[in-house]
């Protein structure tokens, strides 16, 4: 209940974090089980959480489907929220861009590659962003 009362977390996370401190891992699994039941843990209600987190944070959706993956978060849920979220991930993407490089446009290759590679560590599709470069 303590990591539950700070933040919501997916259900592979809390896993991992109390098999950690116990190791009794049938004890862990139960008493999961009854958070669950009890809806005090719920995996939707995480990556409606985690998405609006990482779209704060200016990232793309490629970035916030692999993290996601790792948080424990399936394809369907992920795909779910995003569906519901209604993003728009170009104009995101141009917030990103202008709030990085500012509203100058680059005229160099170099400097259009630098910007790209920005965007797509950011986790944007190329289609996202091509244009504003």
């Amino acid at each position: 209940m303590n990591l539950l009362a700070r933040r919501e977390h997916a259900y592979k996370e809390l896993k991992q974090k109390l098999c950690r401190r116990f190791e009794d891992e049938a004890l862990v699994d139960e008493q999961l089980q009854r958070l669950v039941d009890e809806n005090l843990q719920n995996d939707q209600r995480y990556a409606e959480s985690f998405v609006r987190q990482r779209v704060a944070r200016g990232q793309g959706p490629l970035r916030i489907e692999r993290d996601a993956r790792l948080k424990g978060i399936t394809g369907d849920q992920l795909q779910q929220v995003l569906d519901s979220a209604e993003i728009d991930w170009h104009q995101l993407a141009l917030d990103v861009l202008q709030k990085k490089f500012g509203l100058s446009p680059a005229t160099e290759l170099k400097e259009k590659s630098r910007r790209a590679r920005f965007m797509q560590y950011r986790g944007f599709l190329q289609e996202q962003f091509d244009q504003l470069l």
